[in-house]
């Protein structure tokens, strides 16, 4: 199901690292973030609820370059 709030996510299971784009076109890269984590956040029906639960506060981030919305 698309989410109105993540635009597009990646996942680099070397560096265990998620890279998160919003809608808003904020951009972040969530560090130390197992595989399990990722699946499950892959694997979410909401991925916007399954952020917010699981990953946003769970994890270090670094904001990267801002997107352009839209």
């Amino acid at each position: 199901m698309p989410s109105s709030v993540i635009r597009r996510f990646t996942y680099d299971p070397e560096r265990e690292q998620l890279d998160v784009s919003f809608t808003t076109g904020r951009r972040y890269l969530y560090h130390r973030v197992p595989p399990a984590a990722a699946d499950a956040f892959r694997a979410a029906f909401s991925k916007g609820r399954h952020f917010n639960a699981h990953i946003r506060d769970a994890y270090d981030c670094t904001e990267l370059r801002r997107l352009n919305p839209g």
